[in-house]
């Protein structure tokens, strides 16, 4: 054997032992399929089929047959009877979510007994919702100028925002109001929303205002230099995005 031919065969292990996988998930109890459950059932966002595929250490078409042959059994597809939740694709991956035909067991389950009141922070993140839905949750954040995460989750557990679709563009989840949200509010329709132009400042407030900060910064300047306006104490953003008091 000549040295070249070696050193390609210490490659070629090399490369072998490097992305072989720290384990089998064959030789688990309940074998590829159980092992694939426990990692969709920490999920807490849908997963790609190849990133499952990584975690177990199969051939993604492999996971992808297995994704499809629980969808199935969990449908009762198989013989079994149909489970309480169900595997979906949705939002670029896969992931557990109830039955849609248990919606009212499960929301009377999370909701019954929930008075507590929503905080400045949730009321502000519905509101962005409702006026803009279908929004994801990087605009909500962008309009509020602070992380929604928390408090979207929020607004689901209690039911009244839900994921309504995916950003063509972007692949991002959308949520929308529920009409949990409409029967609260009183409301048959979202056109039953109030205006918000009668909440807003007029014109000619924000431009004097605007002359007021610029004059108070010295002014005199033929070009005034762009400053941001202060904001009352009231009005800043809240930083503590917690869902309820």
């Amino acid at each position: 054997m000549t040295q070249d031919t070696a050193d390609a065969a210490l490659a070629a292990r090399g490369a072998e032992t490097d992305d072989a996988p720290a384990f089998s998930a064959d030789h688990l109890p309940g074998g590829a399929l159980a092992a694939l459950e426990a990692v969709l059932m920490v999920a807490d966002e849908p997963i790609p089929a190849v990133q499952l595929a990584t975690a177990l250490g199969l051939p993604q078409r492999e996971v992808e047959d297995l994704l499809g042959e629980l969808s199935a059994e969990y449908r009762g597809e198989l013989g079994g009877r149909p489970r309480g939740f169900e595997l979906r694709q949705a939002g670029g991956g896969w992931r557990v979510y109830s039955a849609p035909v248990f919606a009212d067991v499960v929301g009377r389950f999370l909701l019954e007994g929930q008075s507590a009141r929503l905080t400045q922070a949730a009321l502000e993140t519905l509101a962005v919702v409702a006026y803009r839905q279908p929004v994801t949750r990087g605009q909500i954040s962008a309009v509020r100028g602070v992380n929604v995460d928390g408090v979207v989750r929020t607004l689901t557990t209690r039911g009244l925002v839900a994921e309504v679709g995916q950003d063509p563009s972007t692949g991002a989840v959308l949520y929308g109001t529920t009409g949990y949200f409409m029967e609260r509010m009183g409301f048959s329709s979202l056109d039953e929303l109030p205006a918000l132009a009668p909440h807003l400042p007029d014109v000619d407030s924000i431009v004097d205002a605007a002359d007021s900060t610029l004059g108070a910064s010295g002014g005199g300047s033929d070009r005034a230099q762009p400053r941001t306006p202060a904001l009352p104490d009231g009005a800043r953003p809240s930083t503590n995005d917690e869902g309820t008091s």
